[in-house]
């Protein structure tokens, strides 16, 4: 297999067949790393990099990262780790990367492997089915359930109902537990326990764990967060000649929690954590962890102490100065003494009430924020920092101050969707923090959220459809914001999380929301952008009918694709405009464009550069309509003058033809009623009455109608007719074989060409009459006719169509003389009566 070829994409599972192997790339004096567990720990802890040189592990973390196997394919998750975790050159940030066959893998920039996925050497060791976790709770007087865990890997969360269900009567003792707190895992079959870097810490038999992580046994005792979640542990398993264990797959839910009937009410847990969500670093908010001071109460008191102790020798600092500074360190009696200490005690005196006054302000915006009028207080500040603007004291305070008195407001307007006045609140927050430099990149911070809420939510919800040519464009606005510094922007979020709590369930909604427009990001608009190459490619080489096929395939591979409605409205209009363009006659094109509009971007750039070389100018389009009114209305003369009028350009031989057309109907109908009373009236009258198009000629339409109905019998006689003569014609063309690429490619027009254009043209002709006719008289007979109509006008369609595509090949003037031959779609090309 070629380096790059991705094994999990061929085979089934990675899980399954295969081990994943870390050849060294950096050092190659270090051993190959075969991994057959479903995670393998990296840190300068674990094995086997605690054996390895100090020099090739230096830049290794004692968390560093993480990999895993989950849904047959392989993982690598970064701890947020010191020097960085990357993939093929990409930092791998707050999502688990996942890894193909020949990737290159980097911790720090000095140690570097090659993964592989190889073809396991022999099986893995068979587990005991039924191996099971019991968390017995140490404290009977605590209301504390026991806890049977059956399926792994399992997360110790806040936010799973195992923990959360304590918080009404422990709030405390349940913030002192993280959202990711710690995990146990199966190892060999033998049941661990790891830390996820929780703020207050995972102990077991008393001691808190470090890096590695610890196996399980009857009898050992763990504690999450300190002294109130503890249990005592026991390990149950079935015989080993069973079966082997065989896990259900992971989901990212939380685990489903069964409470049995029995007495001890002890917690059934019946699905297993997902590691992808367990090794997902945005989903903590640290800041919303309680501080839990029993964990560390030596370290707290000896903080304490340090604090009192550095206070004590500034004030002794400051007095010996000042008694250096009056008595020049001399030995001093007991009058002269008197009189120094009276001196220092008054400079004190102006000391603290200088340091009183100058501390007011700050004293007040304090006050302010405890009892609870954070307006107020960011009003006091705000109006402070406009005098001093670099006073780091008085910015932090405007910000704890302003963002708790607007947040909340600015949370309740995006709960109910009201995002324009989510947008104001921001505004304001903007006006208010105007000179904190502290405050500004968390209004911006929370202005992104609402752009991010604004979009999911406005649209239907995460799973809502994503709408090519309308959605990919704010979804990219929205992710490269976060990309850019990821790390950064969740330092800010978390620090609005510590300020406002209520802010952490939204801030963790909206990560989830990220999260799966990151995963359509890789998806769909990986999607959107293939379906738009695909339509400007098409529409580039005039291939526009082959999109509707394009479009329903894409539509059935993506079923959250939206918009697809209007790229075929786009593409029906466009098709239509195609064939109007092609034809000879402006009148149905006119009428077309003055209802046309095009809502999609590849489809209106594509109009434009019709509308600049094949389609009639504005004036033209103009002028036409001031000569199709005055021909409607019986004013014949102005409407010739008017077409003798036109511009010159691509579509003069089209206005001649038609000019030639409109003097013909004129005269033939001067005539027509020359003729009235005579013996040849009915024949002239029938004539002339078949050349006329319903549509454009409306206005001698009706004025033959009273006569024609008058011989009604004899104009379906003459529809009859030249539907049989447009039967032979095309029969006779069918006969002598279709005009074929090698005709049309001719520098000439041959005789073949010739006949044979003439036979169809004669046909289409002839069976339009034919059909307009029997419409025209609302004769019976024209349905069996339809079928043969329809397949000429098909033939004549696709040999127009043909000949267009060669209009770089062909010389102008002779595409121009075969087209005339054939004749245009919809019988155009109308006979002189």
């Amino acid at each position: 297999m070629a380096p790059g070829d991705s094994i999990a994409e061929v085979h089934a599972s990675v899980g399954e067949a295969f081990d994943v192997v870390l050849r060294p790339l950096s050092h190659p004096e270090l051993a190959d790393i075969r991994i057959d567990e479903n995670l393998f720990p990296i840190g300068r802890a674990e094995a086997p990099f605690d054996s390895c040189a100090p020099e090739a592990v230096a830049q290794l973390s004692r968390r560093h990262a993480r990999i895993f196997t989950e849904h047959g394919a392989v993982y690598l998750a970064d701890l947020d780790s010191k020097n960085g975790t990357s993939v093929n050159g990409v930092e791998v940030r707050q999502k688990p990367a996942q890894l193909h066959h020949g990737d290159t893998i980097s911790f720090g920039s000095k140690l570097s492997y090659r993964v592989q996925f190889v073809p396991r050497a022999k099986p893995r060791a068979t587990v005991a089915r039924g191996v099971t976790v019991a968390l017995t709770p140490e404290h009977d007087d605590l209301g504390l359930q026991p806890i049977d865990i059956a399926q792994f890997p399992f997360l110790i969360s806040k936010a799973d109902e195992l923990i959360a269900r304590y918080r009404e009567e422990y709030p405390h003792q349940v913030n002192y537990v993280s959202r990711r707190h710690a995990h146990i895992f199966l190892k060999n079959g033998a049941p661990f326990i790891e830390d996820l870097g929780s703020t207050n810490g995972t102990f077991v038999n008393g001691e808190r764990l470090d890096a590695p992580a610890v196996p399980l046994d009857d009898g050992t005792v763990v504690a999450f967060g300190g002294t109130h979640f503890v249990y005592r542990v026991s390990v149950r398993r079935e015989p080993e000649g069973d079966s082997t264990l065989t896990q259900v797959k992971p989901t990212a839910a939380k685990a489903k929690v069964d409470v049995d009937a029995d007495s001890d009410k002890t917690t059934f847990v019946g699905s297993a954590h997902s590691f992808l969500d367990i090794f997902c670093v945005d989903q903590p908010i640290p800041h919303e962890d309680e501080v839990n001071q029993e964990a560390l109460p030596a370290a707290a008191e000896s903080k304490k102490e340090g604090e009192r102790r550095r206070e004590r020798s500034k004030f002794a600092m400051m007095f010996s100065a000042l008694r250096a500074a009056f008595t020049g360190n001399e030995r001093i009696t007991s009058r002269r003494g008197l009189i120094i200490g009276a001196v220092v005690i008054a400079a004190l005196a102006a000391i603290s009430t200088a340091l009183f006054f100058n501390g007011s302000s700050e004293r007040q915006v304090k006050g302010l924020i405890a009892s609870g009028q954070f307006e107020q207080a960011a009003s006091v500040a705000g109006d402070y920092l406009q005098r001093h603007p670099n006073d780091p004291r008085f910015s932090a305070l405007d910000t704890e101050a302003l963002l708790k008195a607007k947040v909340p407001e600015w949370l309740a307007a995006l709960r109910s969707n009201q995002f324009d006045k989510a947008n104001a609140i921001i505004a304001q927050m903007k006006q208010l923090g105007a000179n904190n430099p502290d405050v500004r990149p968390l209004i911006d911070e929370l202005a992104w959220i609402g752009k991010l809420e604004s979009f999911v939510l406005g649209r239907g919800g995460p799973d809502a459809p994503i709408r090519i040519y309308a959605d990919e464009d704010r979804i990219g606005e929205i992710l490269k914001h976060w990309e850019d510094d990821a790390s950064s922007h969740q330092r800010s979020l978390d620090r609005i999380a510590s300020y406002v709590p209520e802010f952490a369930t939204p801030y963790a909604e909206a990560l989830s929301h990220l999260r799966k427009l990151q995963s359509d990001d890789s998806v769909y608009l990986a999607a959107i952008e293939r379906l738009k190459a695909s339509i400007a490619k098409e529409l580039s080489q005039d291939h526009a009918e082959a999109l509707d096929g394009v479009l329903n395939d894409y539509a059935d591979k993506y079923p959250r694709l939206g918009g697809l409605d209007r790229v075929r409205e786009d593409l029906r209009q466009y098709l239509d405009l195609q064939k109007l363009a092609r034809g000879a006659s402006l009148g149905p094109l006119v009428a077309m464009l003055g209802n046309l509009k095009f809502t999609t971007p590849p489809f209106q750039e594509q109009f434009r550069q019709l509308s600049a070389s094949r389609l009639p100018s504005p004036d033209v389009v103009s002028r036409y309509q001031s000569v199709q009114q005055a021909w409607r209305s019986g004013q014949s003369a102005p409407a010739i003058d008017g077409l003798q009028k036109m511009p010159a350009g691509p579509w003069s031989d089209v206005i001649a033809a038609e000019l030639a057309h409109k003097k013909a109907v004129a005269a033939q109908f001067a005539d027509v009623q020359k003729a009235r009373g005579t013996k040849s009236y009915e024949d002239a009258l029938l004539s002339f009455y078949e050349t006329l198009d319903p549509q454009e000629d409306s206005f001698y339409v009706k004025a033959a109608d009273p006569d024609v109905a008058a011989f009604r019998d004899k104009a379906i006689a003459r529809a009859q007719d030249l539907l049989n003569h447009a039967q032979s014609q095309w029969q006779q063309y069918r006969a002598n074989g279709s005009i074929g690429g090698t005709q049309r490619l001719e520098a000439g027009i041959s005789d073949t060409f010739r006949s044979q254009a003439r036979l169809l043209a004669g046909a289409q002709s002839d069976a339009q009459h034919g059909m307009r006719i029997f419409k025209q008289v609302k004769a019976d007979g024209a349905a069996k006719w339809q079928k043969m109509t329809d397949d000429i006008n098909a033939e004549a369609e696709l040999q127009r169509r043909s000949l267009q595509e060669l209009r770089m090949v062909l010389e102008p003037g002779l595409l121009r003389d075969k087209l005339a031959l054939i004749g245009g779609p919809g019988s155009e090309e109308r006979r002189a009566p």
